[in-house]
C-alpha cells in the first residue's frame, strides 16, 4: 500500500474515534407561551385559547401547540412529553419566561429529575428569549392573514403555519 494512502486512512480512523457523537445530537429547546385572543360566543364549546411555542435554538425549528390558558404544570409536562419528547427526545436546556407554569415546584422537580438545565428569562426583559419572541411575531402575522373573520378557526391554521415557518430560510 502506498505510504500516503495509509496515512490518510490512519487519520480518518483517528478522527472518527475521537469525535463525541452524543453532543452532536443534543436537542436544545426554548419554551415560551404566547396567548392568542379567541372569539368566544355563548354557543361555542370550550376552545383552545393559547399557543405553546417551542423553538429549537440550534436548528431554529418550531412547534406550535394549541392549548388552554388554564393549563397546570402537570398538563404542561404531558403536552411536553406528547409533542416534544416523543419526537425529539430530552432537551439539554430550556429557556422560558417566569410564568407560574415554569416556576412551579412540579416543573422544577421534573427538570431536576430529567437533568434539564432551566434558564428563566429576566422579568421585563423579553430579549433574553428573543428567538421565541420573533417566532411569536411571525406566527401572529401568519394567523392574522389566514384566520377567519370570527377568529374561531385559528387552531386549524397552526399545522400549516408550523410547516411554512420550518421550511423558510432562517
Amino acid at each position: 500500500m502506498c505510504p500516503h494512502v495509509s496515512n490518510v486512512q490512519e487519520t480518518r480512523t483517528f478522527i472518527t474515534r475521537s469525535l463525541d457523537y452524543s453532543s452532536l445530537f443534543q436537542f436544545h429547546l426554548v419554551l415560551g407561551i404566547h396567548y392568542q385572543w379567541i372569539y368566544h360566543s355563548i354557543a361555542t364549546v370550550k376552545i383552545f385559547d393559547s399557543i405553546l411555542v417551542v423553538v429549537d435554538r440550534f436548528s431554529k425549528m418550531a412547534i406550535f401547540i394549541p392549548t388552554y390558558g388554564t393549563i397546570t404544570a402537570l398538563d404542561l409536562a404531558q403536552i411536553f412529553i406528547s409533542h416534544v419528547f416523543s419526537k425529539h427526545g430530552l432537551p439539554v436546556s430550556i429557556i422560558s419566561d417566569r410564568g407560574s407554569l415554569f416556576v412551579s415546584s412540579f416543573w422544577t422537580q421534573l427538570c431536576q429529575q430529567l437533568k434539564i438545565s432551566r434558564d428563566l428569562s429576566t422579568a421585563f426583559h423579553p430579549e433574553t428569549d428573543g428567538q421565541t419572541q420573533r417566532v411569536n411575531q411571525i406566527l401572529e402575522q401568519y394567523l392574522w392573514m389566514y384566520v377567519s373573520y370570527h377568529q374561531d378557526d385559528w387552531h386549524t391554521w397552526l399545522p400549516p403555519a408550523e410547516f411554512a415557518y420550518n421550511n423558510a430560510d432562517h
